[in-house]
Parts: C-alpha cells; sequence; structure tokens
C-alpha cells in the first residue's frame, strides 16, 4: 500500500515550486508523482504529421520525487505525514491510511 496515490490532494515541500498544491494524476513508479500544475518543463517538440502533432515549444508537467511532496489535510488545512494502522478485526479488519497530526482516516 502506497503512501502517496492518483488523486491524492498534495502539498509540494521543496525546490522551486515549495508551497504549491495539486492532485497526483500518475505514479510514475515507487518514488515519482507527475502532480496536476506543478513541476512544469518547456520541452521541444518535433512535428510529426502522421499523427497531426505541430511542431514548436510545448510545456510538459515532470515528475516529482515522492518525499518531496506530503498530502493536503484538509482539517488542519497543512501538509500532513501519512501512517498506516489496521481498523476492525478477524476477517474484518483492513489497512487504512491516517493523519498523523490528528489521527483522522485519509480513505474514506
Amino acid at each position: 500500500m502506497k503512501r502517496i496515490r492518483k488523486g491524492d490532494d498534495v502539498v509540494v515541500t521543496t525546490g522551486k515550486d515549495k508551497g504549491r498544491r495539486g492532485t497526483v494524476s500518475r505514479v510514475v513508479d515507487d518514488q515519482r508523482v507527475v502532480v496536476e500544475g506543478v513541476n512544469i518543463a518547456k520541452k521541444h517538440q518535433k512535428p510529426d504529421p502522421n499523427a497531426g502533432v505541430p511542431g514548436g515549444v510545448v510545456d510538459k508537467e515532470m515528475p516529482l520525487h515522492i518525499s518531496n511532496v506530503m498530502l493536503w489535510n484538509p482539517k488542519a488545512e497543512k501538509g500532513d505525514r501519512i501512517g498506516f494502522r489496521v481498523e476492525g478485526e478477524g476477517s474484518d479488519a483492513r489497512k487504512v491510511r491516517y493523519f498523523k497530526s490528528n489521527g483522522e482516516v485519509v480513505d474514506v
């Protein structure tokens, strides 16, 4: 189970985009995530007439390391650390993510 997943609201903690918030659009691998509207780079793209792609300079969202983002806690209105705990007993038990600051479950 991953600490940060696709669709999570996150805040960037370091780098040129520090303090910016966005939604995780995809998880590249175990260590990198792409956040909407954050870490934009200019990419020089060659035209491809067969695919209908025009050439030029395009903005592209680049991956961030997962250690540079924190899950956004809407109650505390800040980035928060994530922990795991098992709720329920026996066959009803399930592993859930929770915020470390106030103990609230993330996945409801």
